[in-house]
């Protein structure tokens, strides 16, 4: 009897969106002047999987069992957007916005609801300005696109974005945005001046039209909150012809734990041009004939000038380190992005255009700020936690702040993480098997990792990035009526204070709450 309802409920379910999605198909088509069949793609086209999985970098929400959209949109002008927003509403579908798949759960494609993706691909113009110093972006485009266009144009303009070229701008600038140019300028959402959005109504607006409220929530308040920004216009940054790149690596049985440990006291002291970020992962190694696991630390950095004004600051600065001249390589700024993207030294430029992923695998990920140093004690549990031997892949990054980081208010965007904290941790964990089992084990190994790390790192809140999402900290309700209380367990984390102004910005722009996920900012007519 159970069976028999379930199935009724299931029957019914299935027919009732498969009306929903021919209804709202009907609207597109209607809402719409130009051609936008051969732009919409549902589960009966032959390339849907193929659209569906080409953006997905999280093989996570890659299963069986992955809810999918109804309908995937993949808008080549503004109309399109305008009537996937209004359709959506007139039909009760949500929408998720992908700009280049990265959220780390999913978010941009996945949803527990009758659902349709507007997926940004073909939104992929760049028009670079190198007189003015400035660029044109749509949302579409890939970081490794916008680098390979400025680089078109000149090889001393730069900007302070992502490590991964295959990040997409949508998303990664809604969130805040950063890389080896953070001490030096900041983050990307640091350098917007100008967006345009199609908002809850279908309008599209501009920075003037939609006022400094609004411009100020989609520089890092989150994406999938306040409309669809279809193109950003930032502003560049100057490069000199020559940076110093290096990677010292250190076992622990090369002092590794105390390299660390020292490290905390001068990464975000150093000089501004300086970047030197920690990559922490479990490697086999080979001592005196014999192999054995151990972790490796990767002392990673950028510099902004060359070898022989290098040398002494880190002579002067940690020394511990023991750099020398041998470990480093001079090369221009373009070609550094190459670099730290692990490319051959050989590599054309063309890289940066390839939307594709080198590899693709499942993760979890954390976030954490570290605001006074962990104790070599501390460190020591990192350790003994990495040598689970049920596990794959673990991986920590300690990337450093100060420098132009502490000059910027708290409040200048919605991304608040910036004077006292030292490093932000990005905790990792990679795995290939597939399967629950295996998803479980993992996301439990990292789970118990961030409860061991919880007396370093900051509190009251306990501090996270947007950019890596983390449903664990707190999501909102299903239904779209979650409370400011709720929703301020996740909020004040990714947001601090910002998340205030953030629910009043939502509140007069999307009382109504139609652009939602489980972490976006809710409005007050929500409670």
């Amino acid at each position: 009897m159970l069976s028999f309802l379930f199935f009724l409920i299931f029957s019914f379910s299935w027919v009732t969106s498969a009306h929903t999605h021919e209804s709202f198909l009907q609207c597109l088509d209607s809402q719409n002047s130009h051609s936008i069949s051969k732009l919409i793609y549902t589960p009966i086209n032959s390339s849907y999987s193929s659209i569906l999985q080409f953006s997905i970098q999280n093989l996570r929400f890659n299963t069986s069992s992955t809810p999918k959209p109804l309908v995937i949109v993949t808008p080549t002008n503004i109309s399109h957007i305008q009537a996937a927003i209004i359709c959506s509403q007139k039909h009760g579908m949500q929408i998720r916005i992908r700009s280049g798949g990265h959220d780390y759960e999913g978010l941009s494609y996945v949803s527990t609801f009758s659902f349709v993706v507007i997926d940004l691909i073909n939104l992929r113009t760049i028009n670079v300005n190198a007189e003015n110093k400035t660029a044109w972006v749509q949302s579409g485009v890939t970081i490794g696109e916008v680098y390979y266009r400025i680089a078109e144009k000149s090889r001393t303009l730069a900007f302070p974005a992502s490590v991964c070229p295959t990040v997409g701008v949508g998303g990664h600038f809604s969130g805040g945005g950063y890389g080896m140019l953070m001490r030096k300028y900041g983050l990307a959402a640091d350098h917007i001046i100008d967006a345009q959005l199609v908002d809850v109504k279908g309008r599209i607006l501009d920075r003037e039209s939609m006022g400094e409220d609004l411009f100020w929530a989609i520089r890092g308040g989150g994406g999938n909150t306040f409309g669809v920004v279809i193109a950003w216009k930032i502003s560049l940054v100057s490069a000199p012809p020559t940076v110093t790149v290096f990677n010292v690596q250190r076992t622990l049985e090369q002092n590794a734990s105390k390299l660390v440990h020292r490290w905390q006291f001068v990464a975000d002291k150093l000089h501004e041009d300086l970047f030197i970020r920690i990559i922490l992962n479990r490697v086999n190694s080979t001592e005196e004939g014999k192999s054995n696991t151990t972790i490796q630390a990767s002392f990673n950095s950028l510099f902004l000038g060359g070898i022989d004004r290098l040398l002494p600051l880190i002579q002067d600065s940690f020394p511990e380190l023991g750099l020398v001249k041998e470990d480093c390589i001079e090369m221009s700024w373009i070609q550094s992005v190459l670099y730290f993207d692990g490319f051959p030294s050989n590599s054309s430029l063309d890289v940066l255009l390839d939307r594709t992923p080198s590899t693709r695998r499942n993760f979890k990920a954390k976030s954490d700020y570290v605001k006074e140093p962990i104790p070599e004690l501390g460190l020591e549990g990192i350790w003994e936690r990495f040598f689970d031997k049920d596990i794959n892949t673990p991986i920590l990054i300690f990337s450093p702040y100060g420098g132009k980081m502490s000059e910027i208010s708290e409040s200048s965007i919605p991304f608040p993480h910036r004077a006292g904290n030292i490093y932000k941790i990005q905790h990792l964990i990679y795995w290939d098997e597939e399967g629950i089992v295996a998803t479980k084990r993992h996301i439990s190994w990292i789970r118990r990792l961030y409860s061991y790390l919880a007396p370093y790192v900051s509190k009251t809140p306990r501090a996270a990035y947007v950019n890596y999402r983390d449903l664990d900290i707190g999501i909102n309700n299903h239904a779209g009526n979650t409370s400011y209380r709720q929703a301020s367990i996740w909020g004040l984390k990714y947001f601090k204070n910002n998340f205030d102004r953030l629910v009043r910005v939502k509140t007069a722009v999307d009382p109504a709450n139609f652009f939602r996920n489980e972490q976006s900012i809710p409005p007050l007519s929500s409670w």
